[in-house]
């Protein structure tokens, strides 16, 4: 099996397990006299066995992605590492150059001379031309990290 069908796998068990929670929580409680609408120990049972195929699945996912080797971004696990921390700084340096432009204020403009003059204290175009590399560097390490989920067997 490939880790990006391992992936989608992990997907619908999450998908799977949350379905049984809402099914638990709704047949936990019922009147007396009447019958409930499903087994709630039943899908207890079934919802610890998927949990369970759920964890050896994120295992054999997390070893892979340790070992995994993706060029020169190192491991799988360092790429996975590297592209939250651009999606961070890209989402810092999109909010600054949102505030250093004034977005934050609501379109609020000086309406008399005798207002206020606002001023930007971090260069905007700079902040905009960052984001943009950041954004691209982002795109591009994603899709190795894509490409690389297709071509890695998942570990046992």
């Amino acid at each position: 099996m490939k880790l990006a069908e391992a992936l989608s796998l992990r997907a619908d068990s999450v998908r799977r397990i949350e379905q049984l929670r809402a099914r638990i929580v709704g047949s936990a409680r019922f009147q007396e006299g009447e019958e409930p609408s499903e087994d709630a120990a039943a899908l207890l049972a079934e919802a610890g066995e998927v949990l369970g195929d759920y964890e050896t699945l994120i295992r054999r996912i997390n070893r892979t992605n340790a070992a995994a080797q993706i060029g020169s971004d190192g491991t799988l696990t360092d790429a996975l590492a590297r592209r939250d921390a651009l999606r961070l700084r890209h989402s810092v340096v999109t909010a600054a150059a949102d505030a250093a432009a004034g977005k934050s204020q609501g379109g609020y403009a000086r309406q008399l001379r005798s207002e206020l003059k606002m001023l930007s204290a971090l260069p905007v175009a700079e902040l905009r031309r960052q984001a943009d590399d950041i954004a691209r560097e982002l795109r591009e390490l994603d899709v190795r990290i894509q490409r690389s989920n297709w071509e890695v067997d998942l570990l046992d």
